[in-house]
Protein backbone atom coordinates (compact mmCIF):
# COMPACT_ATOMS: atom_id res chain seq x y z
CA UNK A 1 0.00 0.00 0.00
CA UNK A 2 1.18 3.50 -1.13
CA UNK A 3 1.41 6.59 0.70
CA UNK A 4 -1.89 8.12 2.28
CA UNK A 5 -3.06 10.98 0.24
CA UNK A 6 -3.41 13.99 2.11
CA UNK A 7 -6.12 15.81 2.99
CA UNK A 8 -6.80 18.92 4.02
CA UNK A 9 -10.87 20.52 4.36
CA UNK A 10 -11.36 24.30 4.46
CA UNK A 11 -14.78 26.12 7.26
CA UNK A 12 -17.56 23.89 7.31
CA UNK A 13 -20.83 24.27 9.34
CA UNK A 14 -20.33 22.30 12.79
CA UNK A 15 -22.13 19.12 11.86
CA UNK A 16 -21.00 18.65 8.04
CA UNK A 17 -17.33 19.27 10.07
CA UNK A 18 -17.87 16.55 12.06
CA UNK A 19 -19.20 14.22 9.60
CA UNK A 20 -16.04 15.17 7.16
CA UNK A 21 -13.94 14.58 10.36
CA UNK A 22 -15.29 11.11 10.39
CA UNK A 23 -15.31 10.22 6.83
CA UNK A 24 -12.15 10.81 6.57
CA UNK A 25 -10.29 9.23 9.77
CA UNK A 26 -12.65 6.25 8.91
CA UNK A 27 -10.51 5.74 5.28
CA UNK A 28 -7.18 4.34 6.09
CA UNK A 29 -5.95 5.52 2.79
CA UNK A 30 -6.22 9.13 3.61
CA UNK A 31 -4.14 11.67 5.94
CA UNK A 32 -5.66 15.01 7.25
CA UNK A 33 -3.19 17.65 7.52
CA UNK A 34 -5.02 20.66 8.43
CA UNK A 35 -9.06 21.14 9.34
CA UNK A 36 -11.30 23.59 9.47
CA UNK A 37 -8.95 26.06 7.89
CA UNK A 38 -10.58 29.94 7.09
CA UNK A 39 -10.19 30.87 3.64
CA UNK A 40 -7.79 33.64 4.84
CA UNK A 41 -5.30 31.01 6.14
CA UNK A 42 -5.87 28.60 3.14
CA UNK A 43 -3.22 30.13 1.40
CA UNK A 44 -0.49 29.45 4.49
CA UNK A 45 -1.50 25.79 4.78
CA UNK A 46 -1.29 24.56 1.52
CA UNK A 47 2.13 26.31 1.45
CA UNK A 48 3.18 24.53 4.56
CA UNK A 49 1.22 21.18 3.89
CA UNK A 50 0.86 20.64 0.30
CA UNK A 51 -1.60 18.33 0.60
CA UNK A 52 -2.77 16.28 -2.36
CA UNK A 53 -6.57 17.53 -2.27
CA UNK A 54 -8.33 20.31 -0.40
CA UNK A 55 -12.33 20.11 0.40
CA UNK A 56 -13.90 23.70 0.72
CA UNK A 57 -17.00 24.89 1.47
CA UNK A 58 -18.70 26.94 -1.62
CA UNK A 59 -20.47 29.39 1.07
CA UNK A 60 -17.30 30.00 2.04
CA UNK A 61 -15.37 31.14 -0.51
CA UNK A 62 -15.16 34.94 -1.02
CA UNK A 63 -15.33 34.49 -4.75
CA UNK A 64 -15.02 31.81 -7.59
CA UNK A 65 -12.07 34.36 -9.05
CA UNK A 66 -10.50 34.24 -6.14
CA UNK A 67 -10.62 30.58 -5.76
CA UNK A 68 -9.38 30.57 -9.43
CA UNK A 69 -6.29 32.57 -8.10
CA UNK A 70 -5.77 30.18 -5.76
CA UNK A 71 -5.80 27.34 -8.01
CA UNK A 72 -3.25 28.87 -10.33
CA UNK A 73 -0.90 29.15 -7.14
CA UNK A 74 -1.18 25.83 -5.89
CA UNK A 75 -1.83 23.52 -9.25
CA UNK A 76 -0.62 20.73 -7.61
CA UNK A 77 -3.44 20.54 -4.77
CA UNK A 78 -6.70 19.57 -6.07
CA UNK A 79 -9.95 20.46 -5.12
CA UNK A 80 -13.01 19.65 -4.43
CA UNK A 81 -15.84 22.08 -3.20
CA UNK A 82 -19.17 20.95 -1.31
CA UNK A 83 -22.10 23.25 -1.53
CA UNK A 84 -25.88 23.27 -0.17
CA UNK A 85 -27.89 22.71 -3.29
CA UNK A 86 -25.18 23.74 -6.80
CA UNK A 87 -26.63 24.26 -9.56
CA UNK A 88 -25.71 22.77 -12.73
CA UNK A 89 -24.02 26.26 -14.12
CA UNK A 90 -22.26 26.64 -10.42
CA UNK A 91 -20.50 23.76 -11.30
CA UNK A 92 -19.92 24.01 -14.71
CA UNK A 93 -18.31 27.38 -14.03
CA UNK A 94 -15.81 25.49 -11.07
CA UNK A 95 -14.95 22.72 -12.72
CA UNK A 96 -14.39 25.07 -16.10
CA UNK A 97 -12.00 26.71 -13.45
CA UNK A 98 -10.06 23.71 -12.67
CA UNK A 99 -12.14 22.70 -9.36
CA UNK A 100 -12.01 18.72 -9.92
CA UNK A 101 -15.12 17.96 -8.54
CA UNK A 102 -18.32 19.77 -7.17
CA UNK A 103 -20.91 17.99 -4.91
CA UNK A 104 -23.69 18.93 -3.07
CA UNK A 105 -23.44 18.80 0.88
CA UNK A 106 -26.21 15.75 0.96
CA UNK A 107 -24.28 13.55 -1.45
CA UNK A 108 -23.16 10.45 0.32
CA UNK A 109 -20.26 9.85 2.01
CA UNK A 110 -18.98 7.35 -0.27
CA UNK A 111 -19.13 9.45 -3.35
CA UNK A 112 -17.59 12.46 -1.42
CA UNK A 113 -14.79 9.80 -0.15
CA UNK A 114 -14.60 8.76 -4.00
CA UNK A 115 -14.26 12.13 -5.23
CA UNK A 116 -11.12 12.56 -3.29
CA UNK A 117 -9.33 9.78 -4.56
CA UNK A 118 -10.58 10.81 -8.38
CA UNK A 119 -8.98 13.84 -7.31
CA UNK A 120 -5.48 13.15 -6.14
CA UNK A 121 -5.02 10.89 -9.65
CA UNK A 122 -6.00 14.47 -11.52
CA UNK A 123 -9.22 13.28 -12.43
CA UNK A 124 -12.69 15.35 -12.48
CA UNK A 125 -16.30 14.30 -11.63
CA UNK A 126 -18.42 15.55 -13.52
CA UNK A 127 -21.68 16.12 -11.82
CA UNK A 128 -25.06 13.92 -12.17
CA UNK A 129 -28.62 14.69 -11.18
CA UNK A 130 -27.84 12.14 -8.20
CA UNK A 131 -25.25 14.31 -6.90
CA UNK A 132 -26.92 17.72 -7.55
CA UNK A 133 -29.68 17.08 -5.82
CA UNK A 134 -33.05 16.71 -8.24
CA UNK A 135 -34.64 19.56 -8.97
CA UNK A 136 -36.70 20.38 -11.82
CA UNK A 137 -34.19 22.58 -13.40
CA UNK A 138 -31.66 19.99 -13.96
CA UNK A 139 -33.96 17.19 -13.77
CA UNK A 140 -31.47 15.01 -15.94
CA UNK A 141 -28.29 16.72 -16.19
CA UNK A 142 -25.28 14.48 -17.34
CA UNK A 143 -22.62 16.33 -16.82
CA UNK A 144 -20.85 20.12 -17.81
CA UNK A 145 -19.74 21.52 -20.89
CA UNK A 146 -16.34 22.59 -19.78
CA UNK A 147 -14.57 25.77 -21.15
CA UNK A 148 -11.72 25.62 -22.62
CA UNK A 149 -8.70 27.40 -21.13
CA UNK A 150 -9.03 30.53 -23.40
CA UNK A 151 -12.97 30.47 -22.81
CA UNK A 152 -11.90 30.75 -19.07
CA UNK A 153 -9.59 33.82 -20.12
CA UNK A 154 -12.29 35.59 -21.45
CA UNK A 155 -14.29 34.80 -18.76
CA UNK A 156 -12.57 35.72 -15.54
CA UNK A 157 -12.23 39.47 -18.19
CA UNK A 158 -16.13 39.41 -18.84
CA UNK A 159 -16.61 38.96 -15.01
CA UNK A 160 -14.58 42.23 -14.18
CA UNK A 161 -16.51 44.04 -16.52
CA UNK A 162 -14.06 44.20 -19.87
CA UNK A 163 -15.40 45.28 -22.87
CA UNK A 164 -15.13 42.90 -25.63
CA UNK A 165 -12.35 45.93 -27.65
CA UNK A 166 -10.58 45.31 -23.83
CA UNK A 167 -10.48 41.94 -24.02
CA UNK A 168 -9.25 41.57 -27.23
CA UNK A 169 -6.74 44.15 -26.84
CA UNK A 170 -5.44 41.92 -23.55
CA UNK A 171 -5.67 38.48 -24.95
CA UNK A 172 -4.33 39.83 -28.49
CA UNK A 173 -7.07 38.14 -29.97
CA UNK A 174 -10.38 39.24 -32.85
CA UNK A 175 -13.62 41.29 -31.87
CA UNK A 176 -14.80 38.33 -33.50
CA UNK A 177 -12.91 35.48 -31.57
CA UNK A 178 -13.83 37.60 -28.60
CA UNK A 179 -18.05 37.62 -29.61
CA UNK A 180 -17.41 33.86 -30.69
CA UNK A 181 -15.78 32.41 -26.94
CA UNK A 182 -18.57 34.54 -25.42
CA UNK A 183 -21.58 33.31 -26.54
CA UNK A 184 -19.56 29.64 -26.36
CA UNK A 185 -18.83 30.56 -22.67
CA UNK A 186 -23.00 31.60 -22.41
CA UNK A 187 -24.17 28.69 -23.78
CA UNK A 188 -21.89 26.53 -22.11
CA UNK A 189 -23.03 28.18 -18.44
CA UNK A 190 -26.24 27.50 -19.62
CA UNK A 191 -26.76 31.93 -19.35
CA UNK A 192 -27.47 34.65 -22.38
CA UNK A 193 -26.38 37.85 -21.39
CA UNK A 194 -23.73 39.68 -19.56
CA UNK A 195 -26.11 40.36 -16.95
CA UNK A 196 -26.83 37.39 -16.04
CA UNK A 197 -23.03 36.53 -15.77
CA UNK A 198 -22.95 39.45 -13.00
CA UNK A 199 -25.46 37.78 -11.08
CA UNK A 200 -24.14 34.37 -10.80
CA UNK A 201 -20.60 35.71 -10.43
CA UNK A 202 -22.26 37.52 -7.39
Amino acid sequence: MGAPITVATGHFEDLVAIGLDRLLSDDSSLRLVARDVAWERLEDVLGEHGPAVVVLNFGSLPSIAALRALLRTHADTRVVVLANRPSGTECNQLLAFGVSACMSKETQGRDVIHSIHLASRGMHLAPRASILGSTPEFPELAGPDLLTAREGDVLELLQKGRTNAQIAQELTIGMETVRTHARNIYRKLGISSRRELALLAR
